[in-house]
């Protein structure tokens, strides 16, 4: 079974064979134990690691702890200890600052949604919209570490370079692991208990805990049992009992982000401590002693970052990020966790009530090599050996766990969805008898069994006289302008709602008709032109005093969905003519309720509404058989992606993939750069979608016949995807790459929306443009409202 969330971005390379055994008594029979040796002792002898510190921890108790090769390699070999105290490097940030803001926390003292300003006045001037949470979860938007160059020293100054530094994008916007949020926070401690960060901690975290071998700035008696860190360039020795994180260093050694030097037995004991719910005996006396209440630590162990983010972290602690390699291949999401750059990490689990911590100083003597593969394979390894059918870790609990994480796992329903045709058949056509009808539609106007809905009702005695088709004509292969016609099997007359300046029905178009039915398949776009074909023939038919009749289909990327710009007045065209949201959430009776209604045509309108069909359906819920709506939409993929990576094709010097095996799930130009644009992309850590660099040479349409690179898309999660952001990520990325390669004057008719087009163009941050349309999108979602059927 696999349970391992779907976006795993941090375990890509994390390849182990996991036998599965049940949970080990003691360290002498622990079932893993030969295989973490294994592992462990082959990063030592494969030069990876110069040593390591173990212990696993279950049901309260400590089930294995050993140590592994050398403590020091240079100036000489030392044998690692079990006592070896190590340079925490950034396990401060979780084991010394976030349980003192904690403790602030439970004190009343400080809030997660106050702003920062509140205990920093100075930060960003007053002007910061950064809050505390922003700051425990790394989406302040600040960059990653201080600058440097030129060197400089003191706590007070590391402070204000903090206090001035600028956020690179808006709070709440992006994750980005910054070492910045850490030093403020370790700086509002310093403020609200007028305490420095090492004294508060000293007092209300690590002694209550007996964690007696833990603390910043540690005594020079301390020095023979440090793991030496990296070589000083300035003395040519590693550093030892000295901070090994230059800004912590240049800070004087106390910093929120790193600074702290602790054992393998100490982290053991704070992990305990959260696995109790906040509480852990006192070492001496045997007394439990509340540290934090069930409440608080609950509260810490939470989501606490943006729901439309990939990246799950609680308010300090790692669940599911780049960064959490060492939550391995089976820990379910609810664990969490963290990593220090020397070579610590520490990773808890409530449902199996277990905890790894792995100690090693993998930067001795020198940096550069990389510890995610070594601590994925123990994490997993430990995981695997409590089974897999544990409270959290079966399927059920993994549910759970998701929903609680803040991922909403929506399960697909099975359904037979019976679209308006089906429904009509069912009544034999009655609502239609006695009239001539004129039926607008194309090759998508079939029936569950495949009949043609024109056959089916001239079978059922319907007197159809004319068929209208709309852009690619009624077989759906045109990717032209579209002339009449005559259909082969009925003889019927075709007229085309698709010719320059005849889009619209007039009287002589609809002499022989009483009625008009429409039936066409939908992609739940704004720009797809079939919305507009209905939309003008149902206001002619409002002229002309005629019924119109909408034979429902369902929305095939759901009724839930509405996203993007709203249509500006001066912007309608044959590519939007109706006041929307680029993925609008909506079936065509509804449009047709809403235009009908809104515009006051005052049309005679039916909708003949579906049966089996609930707005939160993908088209794989149906059951329907997927017919192409048109040449280039091809699968559901496509039609998901159309909405936002549509909105540039105009620019003919860039490709949407038309002419290809795969339109819309790739993009690509004579002037792109795969690899370069791909990169981009992946960083900004879109919801739902990955990227990668492609190569393709279109058959037709723009570029045909030239060899291009661009970007393929991969959506990993269609519930969290949102295919606007895609497509203004993409937008803001090429004009930042690559300035005035796209004609955006030419897509203003797509995009819909000039307000939009100006920021792009200005290379404003994608996501701040999306949470400027959330007003739009909210009333337009209140708009619709009234006209929803289903």
């Amino acid at each position: 079974m696999n349970i391992q969330r779907f976006p795993a971005l941090a375990l890509a390379f994390c390849l182990v064979y996991v036998p599965i055994a049940s949970a080990a008594q003691s360290e002498a029979t622990y079932s893993a134990g030969p295989l973490l040796d294994q592992a462990l002792n082959e990063a030592v002898d494969t030069g990876l690691i110069p040593g390591a510190v173990l212990i696993v921890g279950h049901n309260g108790q400590t089930i294995y702890r050993k140590a592994y090769g050398h403590r020091a390699l240079v100036p000489y070999k030392e044998p690692m200890t079990l006592d070896t105290i190590f340079d925490a490097a950034s396990l401060t940030k979780v084991v010394a600052t976030m349980p003192s803001i904690m403790k602030l926390f439970q004190e009343g003292k400080v809030r997660m949604d106050d702003p920062a300003t509140k205990y920093l006045p100075e930060f960003e001037d007053g002007h910061s919209q950064i809050t505390v949470r922003n700051l425990m979860t790394h989406f302040s938007g600040m960059p990653p570490d201080l600058i440097l160059e030129p060197r400089w020293s003191g706590y007070k100054t590391g402070i204000e370079k903090a206090l001035h530094t600028q956020p690179t994008t808006p709070p709440g916007a992006r994750f980005v692991y910054s070492d910045i949020n850490f030093i403020l926070l370790g700086e509002i401690v310093h403020r609200v208990s007028g305490e420095m960060l090492n004294v508060y901690a000293q007092e209300n975290v690590f002694k209550p805990l007996d964690m007696t071998e833990s603390r910043f700035l540690p005594p020079a008696s301390w020095r023979p049992r440090i793991a030496p860190t990296e070589i000083d360039p300035d003395t040519g020795l590693p550093f030892r009992g000295v901070v090994h994180d230059p800004t912590s260093r240049y800070m004087g050694g106390v910093a929120g982000h790193a600074g702290l030097f602790t054992t393998a037995d100490d982290l053991a004991r704070y992990a305990q401590m959260w696995l109790n719910k906040g509480w852990e005996k006192d070492a001496q006396t045997g007394v439990r002693v509340q540290l934090f209440s069930p409440m608080t630590i609950q509260k810490f162990t939470e989501p606490g970052t943006p729901p439309d983010q990939p990246i799950i972290r609680a308010l300090g602690w790692d669940m599911d990020s780049p960064f959490s390699s060492n939550r391995g291949e089976l820990y379910p999401i609810g664990s969490f966790g963290h990593t220090g750059f020397t070579g610590t990490s520490l990773w808890i689990d409530p449902s199996t009530n277990s905890y790894v911590v792995l100690l090693t100083n993998v930067v001795h003597p020198h940096r550069g090599k990389s510890l995610s593969s070594l601590r994925c394979q123990v994490a997993t390894l430990v995981a695997a050996s409590f089974g897999v059918d544990v409270p959290g870790v079966t399927l059920t609990g993994y549910n759970e766990t998701l929903s609680m994480a803040g991922v909403h796992r929506v399960v697909a329903r099975n359904v037979e969805t019976l679209t308006g045709l089906d429904v009509l058949e069912t009544e034999r056509f009655k609502p239609l008898l006695g009239k001539r009808i004129g039926l607008v539609t194309n090759q998508t106007g079939l029936d569950r069994s495949g009949k043609r809905n024109v056959d089916a009702m001239l079978g059922e005695g319907v007197k159809v006289t004319t068929l209208y088709s709309p852009e690619h004509g009624i077989a759906g292969i045109a990717d032209t302008n579209v002339g009449n016609g005559k259909d082969a099997k009925t003889g019927l007359p075709i007229i085309s709602l698709y010719q320059p300046k005849q889009r619209r029905l007039t009287p002589d178009k609809m002499r022989n008709v009483d009625a008009l039915v429409y039936d066409i398949q939908d992609v739940g776009a704004r720009f797809y032109t079939y919305s507009c074909t209905m939309l003008y023939a149902l206001q002619e038919a409002a002229r002309a005093h005629k019924p119109f009749y909408v034979l429902d289909r369902p929305n095939p990327i759901t009724g839930t969905h509405v996203e993007g710009p709203i249509l500006d007045n001066n912007l309608h065209s044959f590519v939007g003519c109706y006041a929307m949201p680029l993925r609008h959430g909506m079936t065509f009776g509804e449009i047709a309720t809403m235009a009908n209604a809104e515009q006051h045509w005052g049309a005679d309108l039916h909708v003949i509404k579906m049966k089996n069909w609930q707005r939160g359906d993908w088209f794989d819920s149906s059951s329907l058989v997927w017919v192409n709506p048109s040449p280039n939409i091809r699968n559901l993929t496509e039609a998901l992606l159309y909405p936002g990576v549509a909105m540039l094709e105009a620019a003919e010097n860039y490709s949407v993939g038309r002419g290809t095996d795969a339109p819309f799930e790739q993009i690509g130009a004579d002037w792109i750069d795969g690899r370069q644009l791909a990169g981009v992309l992946n960083s900004q850590f879109i919801p739902g979608v990955r990227v990668y660099p492609t190569e393709f040479e279109p058959s037709s349409s723009h570029l045909a016949g030239k060899k291009i690179q661009g970007v393929r898309f991969v959506v990993t999660d269609r519930e969290r995807f949102d295919s606007v952001r895609l497509g203004l990520e993409i937008a803001v990325a090429l004009e930042k790459l690559y300035p005035r390669r796209i004609d955006f004057e030419r897509c203003k008719w797509l995009i819909g929306n000039q307000t939009v087009i100006n920021e792009i163009k200005a290379g404003m941050d994608p996501v701040r443009i999306e949470r400027q349309l959330i007003q739009q999108e909210e009333e337009f979602a209140n708009r619709r409202k009234a006209y929803l059927l289903y």
